[in-house]
């Protein structure tokens, strides 16, 4: 996720930049673009990067803690538990 992150802010800088100076460039499919229209699409484009870039890293940071958690937890050596036997008198 992380670098669909990395990637799509990629692209927002690249539509920013393109659509800052010709806007009918990256909404070729419109007939009147504004800048106006592309600093919504751009501030969308952000908040879907941001959410996506800590959504990665929350999830690796999770894994991580998982991993940790079981190589502890398989690591650990089994101690023998004694177990009361009854006997009959």
């Amino acid at each position: 996720m992380i670098t669909a992150a990395i990637n799509i802010g990629i692209y927002t800088i690249v539509f920013f930049l393109l659509g800052m100076y010709k806007p009918q460039w990256p909404l070729f499919f419109m007939k009147n673009p504004s800048r106006i229209t592309i600093m919504i699409i751009t501030l969308v484009m952000i908040m879907v990067g941001v959410t996506l870039f800590g959504e990665g890293t929350r999830q690796k940071k999770l894994e991580a803690a998982s991993v940790t958690a079981t190589s502890v937890v398989n690591q650990s050596p089994t101690a023998a538990i004694p177990v009361p036997v009854p006997t009959d008198k």
